[in-house]
């Protein structure tokens, strides 16, 4: 599976930009890539309490169709970050695109200090069929949590997908979560990040990354922007549960029910508190 990540710089509260930029992105992607990723929120930036109902778009607004219709041009899937509006609340929310239509969506569960009176946390992990390949989605703070990539695990991921939208001073942190995370679940793992310097001073820390199923980190991007590409062998999947499956192993599961549909998403929901 040929992937590029497009680790760039966005503006917060600027969705023409951010938009004309993956559009172009997009574009740019080589022949035989299947798969382009950009960073969390990538499509409005990152909005504030003040600016998200302005920003926010709900999914069949103009920009996801624009996206999309970028999509079936090259034929290719396209996970990507926004602000999602949704009868009148707010998600920051990473989408799976293909040339069909939105294959999966993921709202954040785990709201890191800036989204915290900005968005509303997600309820579910889910995980689709794409390719042969069951894909699940995380972003950013997600992968802090053992958990988070656990659930998809559970719901038989075998390739994790991280948007990501961290900064300086913690870069290492993600660096080692995503290593962890694919090797406790025994899954591919790519992470796109931000770079740059965003509207409130945060400075990003790129990083991008791709890491085996052993946990061996194969690709890691500097801190300027790019769009870098990287090729999963996907038989490292059988190589790495050969001899042992944490999961068969494992003595606890996490708690929820679990929701199969016939289009082959599979569901886990988070048990209310």
């Amino acid at each position: 599976m040929k992937v590029e990540l497009a680790q760039l710089a966005g503006r917060d509260n600027d969705t023409a930009y951010n938009l004309e930029r993956a559009v172009a992105a997009i574009a740019a992607c080589a022949a035989d890539t299947q798969l382009i990723m950009f960073p969390e929120g990538h499509l409005m930036g990152f909005p504030s309490a003040q600016t998200v109902a302005q920003v926010a778009e709900t999914l069949d607004g103009p920009t996801v169709r624009a996206v999309l219709a970028a999509a079936r041009e090259r034929d290719i899937a396209v996970v990507v970050g926004m602000a999602e509006r949704d009868d009148g609340r707010f998600y920051n929310t990473t989408l799976l695109i293909t040339p069909e239509g939105i294959a999966l969506r993921y709202r954040k569960t785990h709201l890191w200090a800036s989204d915290r009176g900005v968005y509303e946390a997600g309820d579910r992990y889910a995980t689709c069929l794409w390719n042969g390949v069951r894909v699940g989605l995380l972003i950013c703070y997600d992968i802090e949590f053992p958990e988070s990539a656990r659930a998809l695990a559970q719901l038989g991921a075998e390739v994790l997908l991280v948007t990501n939208g961290n900064m300086d001073p913690y870069g290492p942190t993600h660096r080692t979560a995503i290593m962890a995370r694919a090797q406790e679940n025994q899954a591919f793992a790519l992470m796109v990040n931000r770079v740059e310097e965003g509207d409130g001073g945060l400075l990003f820390a790129g990083g991008s990354a791709l890491v085996d199923p052993l946990g061996t980190l194969l690709f890691e991007a500097g801190r300027e922007e790019g769009q870098f590409a990287v090729e999963l062998d996907l038989p490292q999947l059988a190589a790495a549960r050969r001899d042992y499956r944490y999961l068969d192993d494992q003595r606890l599961k996490l708690p929820g029910e679990i929701v199969e549909h016939a289009d082959g998403l599979r569901e886990l929901l988070i048990p209310q508190r």
